[in-house]
C-alpha cells in the first residue's frame, strides 16, 4: 500500500481511524484491525477522507466502486437511458473538448479511462508480443482529438459508460461538464446547459445556476418537482419568543435580531450544501458561534439548547426530538433536525393584519434534505382542531391548518403529521420513528 509501519500510525490519525500498535501484525492486519473498530456511523466519513485526502493510493476501479456506494442514496431522481442518449446526441463534441487537458481531467475524475477493456488472455498475448495495451484514454486521444469527427458525443459517452452509470455519478459529471473548469466561455456554458436541460426536464431534473466561481456561473443538478427550491438564506429557529427582526440590508436580505437576549433566537445564515443541512454543518456553525475548540462540547451544548426550545406543554415534540437523536446517533452525516423554525414572520399581529394574516408562523421541525428537498414534521395536539382548551371541536381552526398544509406543499415542502397521543409515551415515539424514518429517507433517497 506504499506506507511503512511507522507511517501507518499518523495515517490512521489523519483519516480519523482508531490507532493500532506497530507490533500488532503485518500492515494488512493492522489496517483490518483499525477498520474493524470504526463505527457504522463513522464508516462513510472515513471512506470520504480516504478518497479525498488520503496518503494511501486508491486505484481508479476501487475509487469508482466506493464513490458509487457513497453517492447512491443521495442521488437525484432517476435519469432514464433514453434521456441520456438523446442529450448526448444533441451535444456538439467539438464544443466540449476545446481545452484538451481540462476535458481529460474531468474524464479521469469520473470515469476509468485508463482501462484497456481487454480480457486477461488478450492482455497476455499483447504482453508476450511486447505490445502495450490500447486503453480507452488512447482511443479518446485518437478518435476525439487527433481525428475530430470520428466519434460523436454519443460514441464517447457510450465508451465511457455514461448510459449505464448511476444517477449520482451522472449528475456530478454533468455539473463538471458545464463548469468553468472545462468550458471557459460563459455563453457556451449557458448554451450547453440549455441543450442538456431540454432533455433532462422530462425526467424531473435540470441544471440550475446556484452560485459563481470567479465570475463564471456554477450549475447544480436539482429536482424540478420541488417548486422554487432555492437554497435558504436564513434559518430562524429554536426561539423562546417571537423574535424582533430588522433588515441590516434589504438588498442582501441580511437580518439581525434586536432587543431581548440574543441567545433567545438562533439564526443559521451559512450556505446550505446541495447535500442538505447535516449535523456536521450545524455543529461546525455552533462551535464557531460559541467560540469553543471542543467539538464534543459544542455538540452537547447545541443538543441541550435545541431541546430547551421545545414547548413545555408538548411531550410529543420532546419525545420526537430525543428519539430522532437516539435512533440515528446522530451521525455527523445525518440530516439535522431543526425545531421551532419560523416559516412566516410579520411584525404585525394577526389581529392587526386581519384576513390577510399569514397562516402558521412556525413549523415544529424542519429537515433540509439533498437536492433542495424540505420536510416538515408537525406534532398535532388537540389545540390544532379544538377551542375552549380541547372541549369544543373547531372546524375553522382545522380549515386553517389544512389550508396552511396546502400552501406548504405547493411551495415544495413535504409535510408529515403526527398525533400527539402517538408520541406521548417515549417508548411509543421511538417505536414509531424506527419504522417511519427509514421509510421516509428511502423514499426521499437520503443516506442515513
Amino acid at each position: 500500500m506504499g506506507l511503512t509501519h511507522r507511517e501507518l500510525t499518523p495515517a490512521f490519525e489523519h483519516l480519523g481511524m482508531p490507532p493500532v500498535p506497530d507490533d500488532a501484525g503485518s500492515k494488512r492486519e493492522r489496517i483490518e484491525l483499525s477498520v474493524g473498530q470504526v463505527s457504522d456511523a463513522e464508516l462513510q466519513q472515513v471512506t470520504r477522507r480516504i478518497l479525498e485526502q488520503s496518503p494511501v493510493h486508491v486505484s481508479p476501479s476501487i475509487r469508482y466502486q466506493l464513490e458509487d456506494l457513497l453517492w447512491k442514496e443521495n442521488a437525484p431522481p432517476e435519469i432514464p437511458k433514453k434521456a441520456r442518449r438523446e442529450r448526448a446526441r444533441a451535444l456538439d463534441l467539438s464544443e466540449l473538448v476545446q481545452h484538451h487537458d481540462r476535458f481529460l481531467r474531468l474524464l479521469d475524475r469520473f470515469w476509468i479511462a485508463a482501462d484497456s477493456g481487454l480480457s486477461f488472455k488478450e492482455l497476455e498475448g499483447l504482453l508476450l508480443n511486447g505490445t502495450r495495451p490500447v486503453t480507452l484514454r488512447d482511443r479518446i486521444e485518437r478518435y476525439v482529438f487527433r481525428n475530430p469527427g470520428d466519434w460523436s458525443t454519443e460514441d464517447l459517452f457510450d465508451n465511457l459508460g455514461v448510459f449505464e452509470a448511476g444517477d449520482a455519478r451522472l449528475a456530478r459529471f454533468l455539473e463538471g461538464l458545464v463548469s468553468a473548469d472545462v468550458l471557459l466561455d460563459e455563453r457556451l456554458q449557458e448554451k450547453t446547459v440549455g441543450t442538456i436541460n431540454g432533455h433532462l426536464r422530462a425526467a424531473g431534473v435540470e441544471l440550475r445556476m446556484t452560485g459563481n466561481d470567479g465570475g463564471y456561473p456554477v450549475f447544480t443538478v436539482v429536482s424540478t418537482r420541488l417548486h422554487g427550491n432555492r437554497r435558504p438564506k436564513n434559518i430562524i429557529f429554536a426561539s423562546f419568543t417571537k423574535p424582533d427582526i430588522r433588515f441590516q440590508s434589504s438588498v442582501d436580505n441580511d437580518i439581525e435580531i434586536v432587543g431581548g437576549n440574543p441567545d433567545d433566537t438562533l439564526v443559521y445564515d451559512r450556505e446550505i450544501p446541495i447535500e442538505g443541512l447535516r449535523w456536521r454543518d450545524l455543529h461546525a456553525w455552533w462551535q464557531d458561534v460559541r467560540e469553543t475548540s471542543s467539538e464534543t462540547e459544542a455538540r452537547g451544548d447545541l443538543y441541550q439548547r435545541l431541546l430547551k426550545s421545545l414547548p413545555d406543554n408538548s411531550e410529543g415534540q420532546k419525545n420526537l426530538f430525543i428519539a430522532y437523536h437516539q435512533i440515528l446517533g446522530p451521525s455527523p452525516g445525518d440530516p439535522a433536525l431543526l425545531p421551532e423554525v419560523w416559516l412566516h414572520w410579520d411584525h404585525r399581529t394577526v389581529h392587526e393584519r386581519g384576513p390577510e394574516a399569514l397562516l402558521r408562523s412556525r413549523m415544529d421541525f424542519l429537515l433540509l434534505l439533498p437536492h433542495g428537498q424540505r420536510v416538515v414534521l408537525e406534532v398535532d395536539g388537540s389545540q390544532t382542531y379544538t377551542r375552549d382548551r380541547g372541549r369544543t371541536p373547531d372546524t375553522a381552526k382545522y380549515a386553517e391548518m389544512v389550508a396552511a398544509d396546502r400552501d406548504l406543499k405547493l411551495r415544495g415542502y413535504e409535510v408529515f403529521r403526527f398525533g400527539h397521543d402517538e408520541l406521548k409515551l417515549f417508548a411509543d415515539a421511538e417505536a414509531l420513528l424506527r419504522q417511519f424514518l427509514p421509510d421516509m429517507f428511502r423514499r426521499l433517497r437520503v443516506s442515513s
